[in-house]
Formats: structure tokens, C-alpha cells, sequence
């Protein structure tokens, strides 16, 4: 089993076939199809199902593709490890922030990192929490910031918990109110954030446990549209209190929301057992230091 055929695998399910995989690997069609049925040949079995221009894995393929992202990261920790012994001039920091809230969490951490290691490559890539741990797994992130719970497949550290308050127009009778419980909300219309985001699954579990599945009058991500469609009497949404905090709006009204409360609880996530480069670690270590929290 060679790691060249695993990769090849691992870009036809990940670009949805094989001439996009091919042009991932730089490589042809004809090369990638060789590669996967090569891999196919020496485990015995089938582990992709061609339909139409598409491939779908099979069972076989499930667990295969999923010991490949494991097998490939690792080869990458080698590899950035072995770099690193060599002490090549640098290095690199491959990191993941949410769409919400990074300006608030990391510009100064950020700006603090380059200044103590200006000859770091940053790599940064934005995406909802659930695509973040998704790169982290497969070797293709350091570190990213992820909302807690997460999986024990990662490890992780504490950046920020704040409650998660009730955005709802400035008129609504329920506006005056100091805070508000779950079960208070169930005949509101709530906007929710777009499916790539950790903060839904959150709020549907409140929503759950308060005895009602919400009414969803539409999903963004993008929290000014949200506030604006909040303002303009669509519904409700709940936003972490350090966001709604920086952005205040006329029409509409912040209030704190409990029975359960929620939080927003964000923290740097990387691989349980996976290799930690010294670019990553010195970006930990900077936690709680007064360049980032100007203390």
C-alpha cells in the first residue's frame, strides 16, 4: 500500500471525482483511475462505485478513506517534523478561524505572533468550526479555533466563554425583558446560521430540551444580514454577547436568555496524538500573554 494511492483516493472523494482529484495531484485522469484500482487490487476489494461522471464510496471504501486521512496527516507530521530537525529558515503555521468572532479573539494574537516570529509563513484559512476540524483531521491544519463540545479526537485550549444572548426587534413584546427562558422562544420564528456552523447544533439541543423543535425562518452566514434580518421583524436569532455587543442596531434589542443557558465557548483545537510543529506550540504559549490581551 503506497501513500501515493491513498492520496489519490482520499481527492477523488474529496473533489467528487476523477478528473477534479487529477487536477488537484497534478496528475492525469488516467494516472489517479490507475492509482485508486491499483489500491483496489492489492486490498481485494471495491472501494469506489462510479455513477455517471460522480464516485461514491462503498462500505469498504468508508473505512479505507478513513484510515487514509489518518495515514496521509501522519506522513505530514513526518514530514514537517523532519523539516523542522533540519531547521529550515521559518517554518510554517497553518491556522483555522470561524467565520464570527475572529476579529475580536485573534487580530491581536495574530499581530503578536508576527511580530515576536516574522519569519513564520501563516497559512490561514476561514471556514465554519465543522470544516475547520475537518482540515485539522486530515493534516491539513495545525491548529483551529472550534466551539466546545468536540470530538475526543481532538485536544484542545481554552480561548473564550461567553453566554449567547436573544437578538429580537426593538418593538417586540418581549423586548423589555430582562432575561427570557428556551420555552418562551417556541412560537418565534428563529434565523439560524448556515450549515458549516457549530453554533446551530447548540442552539437546536436548547431548543430540544426545552420541550420544541423551532420554527426556522431562514439560515445566513453572515451575522450583519442576520441582524438586519432581525431587525426587519423576520425573527429571532441568538448571537454570541461579545458580537451583538460590537454590533448595535436601532431596531432591535439584545436580551440575556437562560432555561438552559448556552455559551459560546471557542477554543483552539489540534489532533489527538498528531504532531504539534514548534510554530504551532509558540502560537499556543502566547495565550493569556499581555500582547494579546493588553494586559
Amino acid at each position: 500500500m503506497e501513500i501515493r494511492t491513498l492520496r489519490a483516493l482520499v481527492e477523488v472523494v474529496r473533489q467528487g471525482g476523477f478528473s477534479r482529484a487529477a487536477r488537484t495531484v497534478f496528475a492525469t485522469q488516467s494516472t489517479v483511475s490507475k492509482a485508486v484500482k491499483q489500491l483496489e487490487d492489492e486490498l481485494g476489494l471495491r472501494l469506489l462505485e462510479r455513477i455517471g461522471h460522480r464516485s461514491r464510496l462503498t462500505e469498504a471504501g468508508e473505512i479505507v478513506y478513513r484510515r487514509a486521512l489518518t495515514i496521509l496527516a501522519q506522513a505530514d507530521d513526518l514530514k514537517i517534523e523532519l523539516e523542522e530537525l533540519r531547521n529550515l529558515a521559518g517554518g510554517t503555521l497553518r491556522l483555522g478561524f470561524p467565520l464570527i468572532g475572529s476579529n475580536t479573539l485573534f487580530a491581536r494574537w495574530f499581530a503578536a505572533y508576527r511580530s515576536r516570529y516574522p519569519d513564520v509563513d501563516i497559512k490561514l484559512v476561514e471556514n465554519g468550526s465543522k470544516r475547520l476540524e475537518e482540515l485539522v483531521l486530515a493534516g491539513e491544519l495545525d491548529l483551529a479555533a472550534s466551539l466546545l463540545p468536540i470530538s475526543e479526537e481532538f485536544e484542545w485550549q481554552e480561548v473564550r466563554r461567553e453566554p449567547i444572548d436573544l437578538l429580537l426587534a426593538a418593538d417586540h413584546p418581549l423586548a423589555e425583558c430582562d432575561t427570557l427562558a428556551f420555552e418562551e422562544l417556541a412560537d418565534m420564528p428563529f434565523i439560524l446560521y448556515g450549515p458549516e456552523f457549530a453554533l446551530n447544533p447548540i442552539i437546536l439541543e436548547a431548543c430540544r430540551a426545552s420541550g420544541f423543535t423551532p420554527s426556522v425562518a431562514t439560515q445566513s452566514s453572515q451575522i450583519d444580514f442576520i441582524i438586519e434580518l432581525v431587525a426587519a421583524k423576520l425573527g429571532v436569532a441568538l448571537l454570541p454577547r461579545l458580537i451583538a455587543e460590537q454590533r448595535p442596531h436601532p431596531l432591535t434589542k439584545r436580551v440575556a436568555v437562560g432555561h438552559p443557558a448556552i455559551y459560546w465557548h471557542m477554543a483552539l483545537v489540534w489532533r489527538r496524538g498528531g504532531y504539534l510543529s514548534h510554530a504551532a506550540q509558540a502560537w499556543l504559549a502566547l495565550a493569556g500573554s499581555p500582547e494579546v490581551y493588553g494586559g
